[in-house]
């Protein structure tokens, strides 16, 4: 598979995600077919959240954390996760019990 069509599977799953739900980098990574991308999907939404409209605020950390620092983009995550119903809390930590997309949904 070439880089750029993983990265083009790595859109594909990232537009998948539904409202309401969040999926991790590595679980993006591998649903679209590398367990040991989670950097490069980080660089797909980087390179195309703007142009490809992904939703970008529904990826977060393995550990269920919002990855952006405060004033360079958590709390427009926090805010945009919060507007379709998940509930991080005040460090910006997700129930991944609750919120994770499961691809079967």
């Amino acid at each position: 598979m070439s880089s750029s069509t993983f990265s083009q599977q790595i859109i594909e799953v990232i537009k998948r995600i539904p409202k309401g739900k969040v999926a991790t980098y590595g679980q993006i990574a591998t649903i679209a077919g590398n367990h040991r991308a989670a950097r490069q999907v980080v660089r797909v939404l980087h390179s195309w959240s703007k142009k490809e409209g992904l939703p970008w605020h529904r990826v977060i950390n393995g550990k269920g954390e919002i990855s952006l620092k405060p004033g360079r983009g958590f709390e427009l995550q926090k805010s945009l996760l919060e507007a379709e119903g998940v509930t991080p809390n005040q460090e910006g930590t997700v129930d991944l019990r609750i919120y994770l997309w499961q691809p079967t949904e």
